[in-house]
């Protein structure tokens, strides 16, 4: 009888701080105007933004490709956007 005491009290205590859990993460959650504007802010919406994001990211791939085609340790060079050859990339 003991054991079974100690099972039921352990699964409420257990189901108890589930179920709080739950409430608090209900209340927390935003609401579907509070998404709207949180999705409106993110800078991804910003065209500077996203420019300068693609821009970035030529510049990687545009330095990815020239370590690939070449030996040296570009890791290894002060500024990336040059090519070995003193072009900029």
């Amino acid at each position: 009888m003991e054991v079974a005491r100690k099972a039921l009290v352990a699964v409420a205590v257990l189901g108890g701080g589930a179920g709080v859990g739950s409430i608090l993460f209900a209340l927390v959650t935003p609401g579907e105007l509070q998404k709207q504007s949180m999705l409106q802010e993110m800078p991804e919406r910003d065209s500077r933004r996203r420019d300068e994001a693609v821009r970035t990211t030529e510049l990687v791939m545009a330095t990815l490709k020239d370590a690939a085609a070449t030996k040296e340790n570009v890791a290894w060079r002060r500024n990336w956007t040059v090519s070995g050859d003193g072009r900029s990339a």
